[in-house]
Order: C-alpha cells, then sequence, then structure tokens
C-alpha cells in the first residue's frame, strides 16, 4: 500500500514510481510499460520545450484519451509550462472561452476538432498543433526539480454564476492529491483501473496519478454505452472503476457477466450521492468490490471518503476527511459548529488549491483564512455547501448554499445555461433550474418568457442549442410564462421559482 508521505515532488517524476517493466497504460495501441511512461512524458516535454514558449505559458489540450492526453499532465510542467485540459464534449463556444481565459499560447487537438470552431475561436496568439507534429522517438527531457509550489495546471470549473472559472493547482498539489487517493484506495502494483471519466474533471484526472502513484496500470477509455464498459471491464482485466450516480445508473441496466462483474474489486463514487437503494444494487452486482464514495471539489481536490466497511451502516454520510486535508464544520461567525449542528464545509490542508486563474476578486470570495481554531491553518477553501459532523466523527451532505445545478456529475453553472438561451432571441427573460431527477440527480428545467409564439420558440431554441450546448447541459425541460416574479429590487425572483419547480 502507498505510504502517507506529506514531502511533494514534481508532479512530472510520477513515471519513476513505478517499476520500469511494469504496465502503466493500457489503450488501442496496446499497452506502455513504466519505462516507455517516462521516456513518452519526457518526449513531449522535449518538444514542448522546443516550441519557444515563455516559461509559465498555458498549453491547452482538447482531446479524446489519446496517449498525448494522458501524459500532458505530466509533460507540460516537467517543461516548465502549465497545462489546461479541456473537456472533449464541450462544444465552441466554452472551448473558446477556456482558450481566451486561460490565454492558452498552444492548443493541442485533432484536425477534425479544429474545423469545428469558427473565425475568432483560437485566439491570434494561440496556435493548434497535432499529436502528429510529436516524434515519440525524438529527444527526451529528463525529469524536473520543479519548486511544489510552482502552478502546474488550471483545471476549469463551473461556478454559481457565469462561465467556468478556472482553478490553479500546484505541483504539490496534484502529487498529494495522489499520494492521499493512493493511499485510502489501497491501491497496489497488481490493480488495473478503468478510467472513463474525462481527464479535465479533477476525478477523472487523478485517476491517472494515484494509479501511477501505486505503480499500477490505467486504461482510459472513451465510451459510448454501458456495453462499451463492461467489455472494457472484461478486456483489460479492470479492478478498479470510478463513477458519479447517473453511470452507476446505466451500468446497473447493463448485462454483466458473473465473471466480469467480479473482477471488479473497488469502486468509487463521487460528484453526487449515491441512493441507499443504488448501494443495495451495487452490492448485489458487484460482490467482491470494496465501495468507496466521496465527496468533492476542485478548489480542494477531495474533502471526504467514507470507508467500504462504514457504508451500509451510514449511508447517509460522506466519510471523514481523507489523508493531507483538514475538513471543519464553521458556523456563520467562524466557530466551531457543534456535532450534529449544520455548518459550512471549510477545507484546509496542501490540497487547497491556488486560487482561481487571474480572479483576485472570486479567489478572495471562496479562498479565505482558515478559521482561528483549524490544527493546519493558513488558506483554506470555504466551499459553500453545509454539511453536520456527527459524534461519530462522520460528516453528512445537507445542501449547497449557491445555485449550481449538479446534473449526470457535471457541475453547471445556471447563468451559463439561461445566456445560452437568451442568446437567439427567441427567448426575453429566462431562470435556469435543477430539479429532482431520479436518473441524472438533477435535470435543467428553463422557466422563460418567449418572444412570440411559445412552441415555435421552443423548436428553435432546442434546434440552435443542440449546436451551441454539450449534451450535458441541454435543458430537459421548458417552461413558458407571460411573466416571471420578480423580488423587491426589480430582479427576477430566483429564490421563489426554485421553490416552486422544486416543491
Amino acid at each position: 500500500m502507498v505510504q502517507l508521505d506529506p514531502a511533494p515532488r514534481p508532479i512530472d517524476t510520477l513515471p519513476m514510481r513505478g517499476v520500469a517493466a511494469d504496465i502503466a497504460l493500457i489503450d488501442r495501441t496496446g499497452a506502455l510499460d513504466f519505462a516507455g511512461l517516462e521516456r513518452l512524458t519526457g518526449a513531449v516535454a522535449a518538444w514542448l520545450s522546443a516550441q519557444n514558449l515563455q516559461p509559465g505559458s498555458r498549453i491547452a489540450s482538447w482531446l479524446p484519451k489519446t496517449r498525448l492526453a494522458c501524459v500532458l499532465p505530466m509533460a507540460a510542467p516537467r517543461a516548465g509550462l502549465v497545462h489546461v485540459p479541456i473537456n472533449p464534449v464541450l462544444k465552441r463556444a466554452q472551448v473558446a472561452h477556456i482558450l481566451a481565459d486561460s490565454g492558452a499560447a498552444l492548443l493541442m487537438t485533432q484536425e477534425a476538432r479544429i474545423v469545428s470552431l469558427e473565425a475568432g475561436d483560437v485566439p491570434g496568439d494561440c496556435r493548434p498543433a497535432f499529436e502528429s507534429e510529436i516524434d515519440p522517438e525524438g529527444d527526451v527531457m529528463p525529469p524536473s526539480s520543479a519548486d511544489p509550489d510552482a502552478l502546474a495546471a488550471i483545471l476549469y470549473t463551473s461556478g454559481s454564476t457565469g462561465r467556468p472559472k478556472g482553478v490553479m493547482l500546484s505541483h504539490a498539489n496534484l502529487w498529494l492529491g495522489a499520494i492521499s487517493v493512493a493511499h485510502y484506495l489501497k491501491l497496489v502494483p497488481e490493480d488495473r483501473v478503468l478510467g472513463v471519466l474525462p481527464l479535465s474533471f479533477d476525478y477523472g484526472q487523478n485517476q491517472l496519478f494515484s494509479t501511477w502513484a501505486a505503480g499500477a496500470a490505467v486504461a482510459p477509455l472513451d465510451y459510448l454505452t454501458a456495453r462499451d464498459v463492461v467489455k472494457a471491464v472484461d478486456r483489460v482485466g479492470a479492478t478498479t472503476l470510478a463513477g458519479v450516480p447517473p453511470l452507476w445508473v446505466q451500468l446497473l441496466e447493463a448485462d454483466w457477466p458473473a465473471e466480469t462483474a467480479a473482477r471488479l474489486k473497488r469502486l468509487t463514487n463521487s460528484g453526487g450521492a449515491l441512493t441507499p437503494a443504488m448501494v443495495r444494487a451495487l452490492r448485489t452486482r458487484f460482490p467482491a468490490a470494496d465501495l468507496y464514495p466521496m465527496y468533492g471539489l476542485t478548489e480542494a481536490f477531495r474533502s471526504t471518503y467514507l470507508a467500504p466497511e462504514l457504508v451500509d451502516a451510514h449511508p447517509d454520510a460522506i466519510g471523514r476527511a481523507i489523508p493531507f486535508a483538514e475538513v471543519m464544520a464553521v458556523r456563520p461567525d467562524g466557530s466551531r459548529a457543534a456535532p450534529g449542528e449544520p455548518g459550512e464545509l471549510v477545507h484546509a490542508g496542501p490540497l487547497v488549491a491556488q486560487g482561481y486563474w487571474r480572479d483576485s476578486e472570486r479567489s478572495a470570495q471562496r479562498f479565505r483564512p482558515a478559521p482561528a481554531w483549524s490544527h493546519h491553518g493558513g488558506i483554506a477553501v470555504w466551499s459553500g455547501d453545509t454539511v453536520v459532523e456527527g459524534e461519530d466523527g462522520l460528516f453528512r451532505f445537507v445542501g449547497r448554499d449557491d445555485e449550481m445545478i449538479k446534473s449526470a456529475g457535471n457541475r453547471i453553472s445556471p447563468t451559463e445555461i439561461e445566456e445560452a438561451v437568451l442568446a437567439g432571441g427567441e427567448a426575453a427573460e429566462a431562470v435556469a433550474i435543477g430539479v429532482a431527477d431520479a436518473r441524472l440527480g438533477q435535470a435543467i428545467t428553463v422557466v422563460a418568457r418567449a418572444v412570440g409564439d411559445a412552441r415555435e420558440a421552443e423548436v428553435r431554441l432546442r434546434e440552435r442549442l443542440r449546436r451551441d450546448l454539450p449534451s450535458f447541459m441541454q435543458p430537459a425541460r421548458y417552461e413558458w410564462r407571460e411573466e416571471l416574479p420578480r423580488n423587491a429590487n426589480g430582479k427576477l425572483d430566483r429564490a421563489a421559482l426554485k421553490a416552486e419547480m422544486t416543491s
């Protein structure tokens, strides 16, 4: 089992944790051992270094789970650059925003993706580049000796308002997160981890890092159906699978040969709570698997996990702090909430990110000094989520203080949905709300006032948004009204609409 060494190292040295001849990566082209992973990381880093970019330049990647996509999170920092992964399912508007906001100097992508963009989507000072430009047998850059506090990555995540914001992560954030997860999941070199989550998602990226921290093998998978996942578990001999609740719903509906289901020894969940019924179903379908429910946020990587032996007795709990993290329930006055008393979840320790990229105002709101009674101190993440800590030391989630919509494991800004709805002129006003849904967690409902006939407006709007928004951001339902409620300040009364739609 991976030991908890609190001393961080440069994230690009991860390949050196595995035995050179052991398999590190399994993909469509075959298997790559740790020696090959180190060489490929060094070759990509050398190519990046030869592009004559300024130290600290941002390198964006908009790729499926190719080998390049898997090594860029290490190769870019090795070259003194900052990696900015972009979810491959995002459409041009979101891609253009991330490229412009990050100030990316290079976009690693594919020809087919470039042609889907329009003029101006890629800033003039950002050059598209392709995997074919890199010679994997070319020069190799050796592992770096980077300062653990140096910026290594910017992961974009939606906030409660506005467009996605970039969370700044250091080498230390990434390294200690990998060590922490590998330790509490008890990963060993014999494990094979099937990576089905996006690499732009901190949960998905950490599957690479924590697997390699344990000297184990990861098999990245771009899947279309649950059946693809079932086949991949069998094909690669997967022992570990991470998912979000909507994915588990799909996988539980799929046909699993008993011998394939029995391969899985470890299931991990984040991005939403598992219901007791889902826990029971997972236990039945995967009888040999330990189940690890987890709670996290990109700004602090991950906060809690519930040990497998506690899941059945405490299905409502999100668990205890993960290694290296300090998690607290805090009253509005900054004092510690009593056991059983609701408080804001505050996360301190070395997993706390460095703030939001080029956004000091929002950074100051979310990243603030830890409470005076904190053991770790320093800057903490004030999550905006309400939790209670029980007498048993287990935390339980109460609710979100912001207006985020969590659908199919994705955190979605209602403001971004509303901006997209209003952009084409079909609606004059719109409010996006997350409504409880058994399959998605929350489904997106838009309450709007139409310009002209509402039925015609909805037809045009759905057609346009299919082009402009990824599938997970598509509204499931529209409710058209002659007038939307307003509060005393003349603003749209979101709270009243949400209460009405969710009652």
